[in-house]
């Protein structure tokens, strides 16, 4: 039987790898995420993970759940969205072509259409490759990841992510889940995207809320957090309509879930966004 044996909310922000360059004023600002992060691929590692499953809300779909279930990820990545932050980022890391697919058939057992591509020209997200260039560098674990469509429900996300822990349940494998995404996500404009705007936060209201769901995870009050989800993802400028949250908590339990929450870097904004790296520690 398969164990879930890590599960995050984590931060893909570009700017974590333009912090990497030489001279960078984010370097120290970024830091505390990018440590954050690599402690999270430590603690994966030492606790034998040997998928990551990431639900990732920079691969967004107009129609449809999409898996990537390719054996292997390879390529070299510039985003189309910030290339002057991310160009020319090589990743080469196994996939699981097998949990992908029981991904997809557990959702489909539910009735929800999802679609396992191997697709060798399919290549990786940053939604992905940033969490997994910090977490997962050498590919010592497999890698799949799954789309958030932009045209779906509240449920359905729910249902995919249900579907993702049974097909957990039933396999080999010792996985970490990851929902790689903002918290709140309303952007900066154009006219203000300027490096003051890589360390703001453009709405007091949106900050306000961040903080308060902080505190709803810390206090373990999830009930509360779930019940404000719909609102919050519509309010607060969801990245892909939260659906990577959505599906993190359906993968844990929903209500049943009564895990510990550890936030592992100070709550930070980024273009305007609102950011974060939390565990939720699952029981061995």
């Amino acid at each position: 039987m398969g164990q879930l044996v890590l599960a995050a909310k984590v931060t893909h922000v570009p700017s974590l790898m333009l912090s990497e360059t030489p001279g960078s004023p984010l370097r120290a600002a970024r830091e505390p995420a990018v440590s954050s992060l690599r402690e999270l691929g430590r603690r994966a590692k030492e606790r034998g993970v040997s998928c990551f499953v990431v639900f990732d809300t920079h691969w967004l779909s107009n129609f449809g759940y999409h898996i990537n279930a390719n054996a292997r990820h390879r390529g070299s990545f510039t985003s189309h969205e910030a290339p002057q932050m991310i160009q020319d980022l090589r990743y080469d890391l196994p996939g699981d072509t097998s949990l992908a697919e029981a991904i997809a058939n557990r959702a489909g057992d539910a009735g929800l259409y999802v679609i396992a591509h191997q697709v060798p020209s399919l290549g990786l997200e940053y939604g992905t490759i940033v969490p997994m260039h910090y977490m997962n560098p050498d590919g010592f674990a497999k890698v799949v990841s799954v789309a958030s469509p932009l045209f779906t429900s509240f449920e359905e996300s729910r249902i995919l992510g249900e579907a993702t822990r049974r097909a957990i349940d039933a396999s080999d494998e010792r996985v970490a889940v990851l929902a790689s995404g903002s918290l709140s996500h309303r952007l900066w404009p154009n006219k203000k995207l300027g490096p003051e705007a890589w360390t703001s936060v453009t709405s007091e209201f949106n900050r306000q809320v961040d903080l308060r769901v902080l505190e709803l995870w810390q206090s373990s009050r999830y009930r509360e957090f779930l019940d404000m989800l719909p609102d919050y993802a519509t309010k607060c400028n969801g990245e892909g309509g939260m659906a990577d949250t959505i599906m993190l908590f359906a993968a844990l339990g929903w209500h049943d879930y009564h895990g510990t929450a550890e936030q592992l870097c100070d709550y930070f904004p980024s273009s305007g966004s609102g950011q974060v790296n939390v565990e939720f520690h699952v029981e061995a």
